[in-house]
């Protein structure tokens, strides 16, 4: 079922979205459309989103939110992927992640690679970070890039590095 930019999508709380997100679970394995507000790439309207899972009550969406939101959240431990798919090829001069775990201590790796065809992937930063809650439960990365002709920017993330149970979550993704 397909849904116009301005209709309101049936399936989504209206308090995350406007118009549905469009998205797809996969295997693990031009213009840039900005938002008025503050300059982010308004992901939306400029790409598909692809991800290994989602908790029903986390999804993928609330991470491309401004302010407030809950962020995504995977379905299951391990190793997860976000892959943003651009409609028209964007020149990304930032990108600014914010991690959060308030409930247990673990070292989280995350790799964030970008593709001009889809198909050879350059690395753009590979970090480990130690959550130790309750003192250190926020990791924040901002990126200054100079990059041109992205047609799929993906995040790689290891949420425990030592394996277990921990599941991978992302509170925002921006872009501009």
């Amino acid at each position: 079922m397909f849904f116009r930019p301005d209709t309101l999508c049936p399936t989504a709380p209206q308090m995350y979205t406007k118009a549905c997100m469009r998205k797809r679970i996969i295997t693990p394995s031009a213009e840039t459309i900005r938002s008025r507000a503050e300059g982010w790439l308004d992901v939306e309207r400029a790409a598909i989103v692809e991800i290994t899972s989602e908790d029903k009550d986390f999804p993928v969406e609330s991470a491309f939110l401004a302010g407030g939101s809950r962020g995504w959240r995977a379905a299951e431990p391990g190793p997860q992927t976000i892959r943003l798919i651009f409609d028209q090829p964007q020149r990304l001069k930032r990108i600014w992640l914010v991690f959060e775990e308030k409930e247990s201590a673990r070292t989280q790796e995350f790799v964030l690679r970008w593709s001009s065809d889809g198909n050879s992937f350059r690395e753009i930063v590979r970090q480990q970070w130690n959550f130790s809650p309750p003192e250190t439960v926020r990791e924040v990365e901002e990126h200054q890039v100079d990059l041109t002709d992205v047609s799929v920017l993906e995040l790689a993330i290891i949420p425990s590095i030592n394996g277990g149970t921990a599941r991978a979550s992302l509170m925002s993704l921006r872009l501009s």
